[in-house]
């Protein structure tokens, strides 16, 4: 069976932003299944367009920043 966008569900979202781009905390529901955690990066690019970029690894500062939004989305995960 093919993805589905109409059948992916969020549940929530919050992002941080810096001057490189923002990375967002989500949680998604794909066809009433078991509820995930999605953990997304976007780049910024010379006219301050973002766009979709490989997580990959993170500096300190944006691990840091993060923490309480994964911290908020948990309980959204019940």
């Amino acid at each position: 069976m093919p993805y589905d966008a109409k059948l992916d569900n969020q549940l929530f979202t919050k992002s941080v932003e810096n001057d490189l781009g923002r990375v967002s905390v989500s949680v998604y529901s794909y066809n009433n299944g078991p509820k995930k955690l999605q953990i997304s990066r976007e780049n910024k690019d010379e006219e301050g367009k973002l766009s979709f970029a490989k997580l990959g690894r993170m500096t300190k500062d944006e691990a840091l920043a993060i923490l309480p939004l994964i911290q908020e989305a948990i309980p959204k995960m019940d």
